[in-house]
């Protein structure tokens, strides 16, 4: 089964954070390539564990995917239009 998933990029400090906002899961590392490679093993490890307790396809259904189709590739019906920093005075 491939998924497709967003990927969001944030700097904070001197650490890259690569964020999956449909799965809620983060991951952090010294540059932007450590950043994405850490975020790909770490959703690795969630799915091999979600599978291993039985849990996988209900945690994707709670996520939002539906999984009563035959799609090649598993996706949620959403697409990022916009994404800038704003500022409030409160």
């Amino acid at each position: 089964m491939r998924i497709k998933l967003s990927e969001e990029i944030w700097q904070e400090g001197n650490m890259f954070v690569a964020y999956c906002p449909e799965l809620d899961i983060p991951a952090c590392g010294k540059s932007i390539e450590q950043a994405k490679e850490n975020l790909t093993k770490v959703i690795g490890i969630q799915f091999k564990e979600m599978k291993k307790l039985g849990t996988f396809e209900e945690n994707l259904i709670n996520a939002g995917f539906d999984l009563s189709g035959n799609d090649e590739i598993l996706s949620l019906d959403k697409n990022l239009i916009e994404f800038k920093n704003i500022e409030i005075t409160a």
